[in-house]
């Protein structure tokens, strides 16, 4: 049992000592999805019927054509997303409560009751005031949230499924090395074919379920993470 724990253990770090000394691998594009929409073709839904002059032709509404629409609209075509972020939030929240209460009950004279009950109470004690309590509390809370992103990048994405709907998924994968870091752009989501601009762009606003990632793996990266061990016993440390 204890070999299997140390060879887990150890199992990460031998894949990490081969890749010392060497700059980080780019992602292989063979089998993505990007590459299977570019090398496989479809079905067609229906067959067109072309006349013997429709190659000729300068006004046909091919994307080849002079006057064609070249934006993309099926799989396999390529399009430029637009990613430009320029967020800000300030959320500030402040709130306060307080309470306080007095009760007070005494029995000054029934029948002369309390007179009797006084003299069999210990000193000090009166059944003039019976029953004071006081209770009081208060709360106050205050918090606040800051937020400012800023991100602007392009990307070239792949149509890499057309729904039946006319909605188009597209992905887009960037990676550009320097030195010995590694830095990556991933863009996923659905797009409208009617969003798309004359220059085949669209802006990631209008990119629906968009996720866009952007990172690096590295040299750089490494220094900027805690250790594995480091990280095992955040978690399982309680205090």
């Amino acid at each position: 049992m204890r070999r299997l724990i140390l060879t887990l253990l150890l199992l990460p770090a031998c894949t990490r000592l081969e890749e010392v000394g060497k700059a980080p691998g780019f992602s292989p594009l063979e089998g993505s999805y990007q590459h299977h929409a570019m090398y496989s073709q479809p079905l067609p839904q229906s067959t067109v019927l072309s006349g013997p002059t429709d190659a000729s032709s300068l006004w046909t509404g091919g994307t080849t054509s002079l006057l064609g629409d070249r934006r993309a609209g099926q799989r396999g075509d390529i399009l430029t997303v637009v990613i430009e972020i320029d967020d800000k939030a300030e959320i500030s929240n402040s709130s306060g409560r307080s309470r306080s209460g007095t009760e007070t009950m005494g029995i000054p004279s029934l029948l002369g009751i309390p007179q009797r009950l006084d003299r069999r109470l210990p000193e000090g004690a009166t059944m003039a005031e019976a029953v004071d309590t006081s209770s009081s509390s208060d709360f106050s809370g205050d918090g606040s949230v800051k937020r400012k992103e800023k991100l602007t990048l392009r990307v070239a994405a792949t149509v890499v499924e057309e729904l039946p709907n006319g909605v188009l998924r597209i992905e887009g994968q960037q990676e550009v090395r320097v030195n010995f870091e590694l830095r990556e752009l991933i863009v996923t989501g659905y797009v409208r074919p009617t969003d798309i601009s004359r220059q085949n762009e669209i802006t990631y606003d209008k990119i629906a379920g968009a996720r866009v990632s952007y990172g690096g793996r590295g040299q750089i990266t490494d220094m900027q993470q805690p250790r594995l061990g480091q990280q095992v016993a955040d978690i399982l440390l309680p205090f």
